[in-house]
């Protein structure tokens, strides 16, 4: 998976210095992209809802254009694919993001498995392991799972 992502950054980016934040930043995103699509594998099915709310979330998440998205999800599938453990994502994400915005990435996993109306504890229990792995208190996983069931209760409700 390392040789694969390498290769991408190199066909992709430039090896300029000067574009080292715009390398990172693609990492960034594809480490998160691939934690959501490992996500959806972990129920043994991808569900077509699932797709589409991780397409939305990395778009608005990562302001991208219709290209630069579909190759993010591309690599995205690729590296969950080929992955050995969350931690090669995660620690990306440690280095990289806020509190806040790790807290954010795990409510937005959580729109992911409830995309398609259902949670699986499968599902559960990853993000779990990513919210440990990411350092995201107990609280804040709890309270995100809750916030984004109720409101995708309340918009089926209405």
């Amino acid at each position: 998976m390392l040789l694969a992502i390498k290769q991408f950054f190199e066909e992709k980016l430039s090896v300029n210095p000067q574009h080292a934040t715009q390398q990172d930043d693609k990492r960034i995103e594809l480490a998160t992209a691939a934690l959501m699509f490992e996500l959806m594998r972990t129920d043994s099915r991808i569900d077509e809802r699932e797709r589409q709310a991780l397409t939305k979330l990395l778009s608005e998440t990562f302001d991208l254009d219709k290209t630069s998205l579909q190759e993010l999800l591309n690599m995205a599938e690729i590296a969950a694919s080929e992955a050995t453990s969350l931690f090669e994502f995660t620690s990306l994400i440690n280095e990289s993001y806020s509190y806040d915005q790790r807290v954010r990435l795990i409510e937005n996993l959580w729109r992911v498995a409830f995309a398609d109306q259902k949670l699986d504890r499968y599902e559960e229990h990853m993000i779990r392991n990513v919210s440990d792995l990411i350092y995201v208190k107990h609280s804040d996983f709890i309270r995100t799972k809750l916030q984004v069931r109720e409101a995708l209760q309340g918009a089926s409700e209405g």
